[in-house]
């Protein structure tokens, strides 16, 4: 049985089913889907697989955990995108370990400072983002004006 109708068969059944909980947590997406839907909460089982994938991740503490995901944070700091949202959505504030990594793409580096900083940039990602010369440093130096 794979880890996709395993979670289905317990999703369907509407009951949480521990036989299957170890095929289950082989997979970040259907253990994350089995800790929101089937558990509703927090599964500690899953959590070394959900670490490792950076959407998962970011879905798991948000809607999950509702909070910090420490575990994972050095998987979702290597993903812009999801760096960003852990930020903005979980942290609700700067993600220091991501910095890095956001500040490689001008588009999550404008809504970091926009929604996250709420100002100009550290730095070293203000200075990357005006070397970009894109759209998106057009927009963050007329935000930062």
């Amino acid at each position: 049985m794979t880890p996709q109708e395993a979670y289905y068969k317990a999703y369907n059944s509407g009951l949480r089913i521990p036989k299957l909980e170890p095929i289950i947590s082989k997979d970040a997406q259907f253990s994350y889907l089995y800790a929101k839907y089937v558990i509703k909460g927090k599964w500690e089982l899953a959590k070394p697989t959900i670490s490792k994938d950076a959407q998962f991740s970011y879905y798991y503490a948000r809607e999950v955990i509702k909070g910090k995901f420490i575990l994972a944070e050095p998987t979702i700091s290597k993903n812009a995108e999801y760096s960003y949202y852990y930020a903005r959505e979980v942290i609700k504030g700067r993600f220091i370990l991501a910095e890095p990594v956001i500040s490689k793409n001008t588009q999550y580096s404008y809504c970091y400072a926009l929604y996250v900083i709420k100002g100009k940039l550290p730095d070293f990602m203000h200075n990357q983002m005006i070397l970009e010369n894109d759209e998106y440093t057009k927009l963050y130096i007329e935000f930062i004006k």
